[in-house]
């Protein structure tokens, strides 16, 4: 196996603490936390980027366009995490927004030995739905080195899909293979190289802002209420019904009615609107 050269790469650069091992386990979660802290302004760095991509990818998903998130291990994860939250919580297909890991989806649970290494498979496992041009892809990868990103995102640039990505070094290859990258450099982590601590949570915390904001720009909140949300259990249709009296001012029985009668709490408050 040849040599791979990390250096360079803030997310390898060794901890600001040290003898981990020594300190006592308050001392742990106070470093940990310490790091945390800087995350959010990372990424507050990084908005200028997010909200260029964001303005691109809501045009293609307003033409039919679906939203492909590519990663391997934490970052795989985190795609699949974010992708699988839309349906619910927006009510949108469950093909509208897809997260794919490097090793598929038994990697999602236990680590695929060289998954990442393949920079052809990316492509080979968007194929699997029929990718079009009004389509976007976003890549994942903490390091902004990993293979099976950048040949996914190269492969989609060259198909004409629009490409993005999410990383936490700068001046990567995955960034450069990315129309509009995004670049979270969160430094150091507390335990060397372990990016699933803040190269994670910067990495989710973007995931979060792009998912959140391309739903609420494509219809699916109103003011601040996700009116389009499944009724999977009793919790979601308390809330629903809450919010169903709020916007209308029914009591709670007839509200509840209501949104069973019709599904959803948009439908609901239109239908009693329209009486």
């Amino acid at each position: 196996m040849s040599e791979i050269d990390l250096k360079g790469l803030s997310t390898e650069a060794t901890s600001r603490h040290d003898d981990l091992d020594k300190k006592t386990v308050r001392e742990i979660l106070e470093g940990i936390n310490s790091e945390d802290k800087t995350v959010p302004l990372a990424v507050e760095k990084a908005i200028p980027q997010i909200e260029s991509f964001v303005n691109q990818a809501v045009t293609r998903m307003e033409q039919g366009g679906r939203l492909f998130y590519i990663g391997a291990g934490t970052s795989g994860r985190l795609g699949i995490v974010d992708a699988s939250e839309c349906p619910p919580t927006y009510g949108v297909p469950f093909d509208l927004v897809i997260g794919l890991i490097a090793g598929g989806d038994s990697a999602i649970r236990k680590a695929v030995e060289n998954a990442e290494d393949d920079p052809d498979q990316a492509w080979k496992d968007i194929g699997a739905y029929s990718p079009r041009p009004e389509d976007i892809v976003v890549g994942i990868a903490a390091s902004g080195r990993t293979p099976y990103v950048i040949g996914g995102l190269k492969a989609a640039n060259e198909n004409g899909l629009l490409t993005g990505c999410v990383v936490c070094n700068s001046g990567s290859p995955v960034a450069a293979q990315a129309q509009y990258p995004v670049e979270v450099v969160v430094g150091p982590e507390y335990v060397t190289g372990s990016t699933r601590m803040k190269s994670g949570t910067a990495q989710k915390l973007v995931l979060n802002m792009i998912s959140t904001s391309l739903m609420i720009r494509l219809g699916k909140v109103r003011g601040n209420k996700m009116v389009d949300m499944q009724l999977s259990n009793e919790k979601l249709v308390e809330r629903g019904t809450r919010m169903i009296m709020n916007e209308t001012g029914v009591d709670h029985a007839t509200a509840q009615a209501l949104l069973r009668e019709h599904g959803s709490v948009r439908n609901a408050v239109d239908f009693h609107r329209s009486k």
